[in-house]
């Protein structure tokens, strides 16, 4: 008879539909601790919007002497020495297409760019104690800019450069920074970008410098009237070239009171407002998995976010907020917590709760270096966060969903519009070590869904074999009956602080030719309970539940 369409106009009741799902690689043992629970979506309008290319990562100019704790996690991953020839490296940035990169980081205040009839030597960075930020000032080869803008244009990357906003300022006793911006410098590598036709995405000035600051500090009027220094630069130098890239700034972390002012004082000068995120502490804290696990300690955060956003609303700017620079644990994070699988709790709960505030892009520090990398700093192998990260790109829609939770806090939900698909992507996030939870769904609103046909065995399909198809309308059904798409994420061995991410009960791990692995959903009959197993993740495409925020 075919599907049966059920059309509901604006509904004075909330409509349960329950759906469930016993794994193909179900886990018997975690069966017997089971907590029932369920997720309201409010389906009548979107909360917030998200830049299409929302996931957005960082690298640093860091050399292989910067250390922490004894540790030098950085190797060969800078901007100066990173292997730009690797085949994985460039594979990862390509299966985003597109991926947002951020070129900054501590030292960018201290970089020089060489410029092409400068005769003196361009030296690179070395350590010294007693210099800013333990280390010289150091040189961009013109060279390197070169390989860096082939490198980026090849993988399909758009960038963000962070400018060094302490050109011809003067640090005080009191560790302010004084006098306007030398803007010189900066100039002579934008002609140079400008001439060589690289493509940027945006500007941005400084790192760190806003608030308190780190190292040094600059106040938010010095700021305002350096940034409308730089936006008359731009404007200059990329007269009647298009695309013109976007200002930002301040790439900071979060002070109220500077940023109220900042932003009342370039209301027509900055496109985006960045701020940092290292909200678990130190890399050498011993209790980071124990933060990470609790709900109440990752909810934290959401008054920055919640802040930002006010100002912004309040205020006559029209720019929107961005995460600039967020690794979670400062000085390099730490190995086998940051770049392991217990890291995906923080980082998805990050993008989701970003998300909800209308942050439009979020920028993971690292892409590449130090212990919080996406990408393995020696051998360039993905970590369990960059699957975290594909996943989301691929999944989850511009259109972000109230989704509220109830039956434990040990369970994060987070639902958009799905991206490029109909239909929505339910993000569920399971912090209990023990506890499964089936959850049921409630709607409310105009929606539309396919009517399911009654069955009583699982539909797991592996036959599909190109990752976009997981995105696809046409996947929506299998034999008539309607399925949803899902993508469990554990870790291997049930190691927390494994590097190895598991989908769907199979290792992610790249090909002898360096090829991303593709993300195979498991197709599940959409009359069955979701089932979250303990300390793992689901994302969850339902492309037959159509919600009035998603269709208008």
């Amino acid at each position: 008879m075919g599907s049966l369409i059920l059309q509901m106009g604006v509904c004075i009741f909330v409509v349960l539909i329950s759906f469930s799902c016993n794994l193909v690689y179900s886990q018997v043992e975690t069966r017997k601790n089971v907590l029932q629970g369920r997720v309201f979506i409010n389906g009548k309008s979107a909360i917030a919007m998200i830049d299409h290319d929302f996931i957005c990562a960082t690298m640093d100019w860091w050399p292989p002497e910067k250390c922490d704790y004894g540790t030098c996690s950085w190797g060969h991953a800078s901007l100066l020495n990173v292997d730009l020839n690797n085949t994985i490296f460039q594979n990862a940035i390509k299966a985003f297409s597109t991926l947002k990169i951020r070129l900054g980081g501590t030292l960018q205040d201290k970089v020089v760019y060489q410029t092409e009839n400068d005769s003196k030597p361009c030296i690179p960075f070395a350590k010294n104690a007693s210099e800013l930020f333990g280390f010289t000032e150091g040189c961009l080869p013109l060279a390197r800019w070169d390989q860096l803008s082939n490198f980026f244009k090849e993988t399909g990357a758009e960038i963000i450069f962070g400018l060094n906003a302490l050109a011809g300022k003067t640090i005080l006793a009191d560790g302010s920074a004084t006098g306007p911006w030398d803007s010189a410098n900066a100039e002579s590598l934008l002609r140079y970008t400008v001439k060589k036709n690289y493509t940027m995405y945006a500007w941005e000035l400084g790192n760190e410098l806003s608030g308190s600051g780190v190292g040094t500090r600059v106040a938010a009027s010095q700021y305002a009237f350096d940034t409308m220094t730089l936006k008359n630069i731009v404007e200059e130098i990329y007269s009647g070239v298009e695309p013109k890239p976007r200002i930002i700034a301040p790439g900071g972390f979060f002070d109220a009171n500077w940023f109220k002012e900042f932003i009342a004082k370039t209301p027509e000068t900055v496109d985006i407002i960045t701020h940092h995120i290292y909200n678990l502490g130190p890399g050498l804290d011993q209790h980071l998995v124990e933060k990470i696990l609790d709900p109440s300690y990752l909810d934290g955060e959401a008054d920055t976010f919640k802040q930002l956003e006010n100002i912004l609303k309040t205020s006559i700017t029209s720019a929107s907020a961005w995460v600039g620079e967020a690794g979670g644990a400062y000085n390099s994070g730490h190995n086998l917590v940051t770049n392991a699988f217990v890291f995906s709790f923080w980082y998805l709960d990050q993008l989701g709760m970003s998300s909800v505030y209308d942050t439009k892009t979020y920028c993971r520090q690292t892409l590449i270096g130090g212990n919080y990398g996406l990408l393995n700093t020696t051998t360039f192998e993905p970590n369990p966060d960059y699957y975290s990260a594909l996943l989301w790109h691929r999944l989850m829609g511009r259109k972000v969903l109230h989704a509220n939770f109830t039956g434990t806090k040990k369970i994060r939900s987070y639902a958009h519009c799905a991206k490029e698909s109909r239909g929505i992507t339910l993000l569920l996030i399971n912090l209990d070590n023990k506890t499964t939870i089936d959850v049921s769904l409630a709607l409310n609103n105009t929606w539309t869904l396919n009517a399911t046909k009654s069955v009583h065995h699982r539909h797991h399909r592996h036959h599909h074999h190109h990752h976009h198809n997981a995105n696809k309308p046409g996947n929506s059904k299998i034999n008539g009956i309607n399925v949803r798409e899902e993508y469990h994420l554990t870790a291997k061995n049930g190691d927390l602080h494994s590097q190895v991410m598991m989908l769907n009960g199979k290792e992610l791990r790249v090909d002898s030719y360096g090829g991303i692995p593709h993300l195979e959903p498991l197709y599940v009959n959409s009359s069955e309970i979701i089932s979250v197993a303990p300390l793992s993740i689901v994302f969850v495409h339902i492309p037959h539940l159509t919600l009035y925020a998603c269709s208008n």
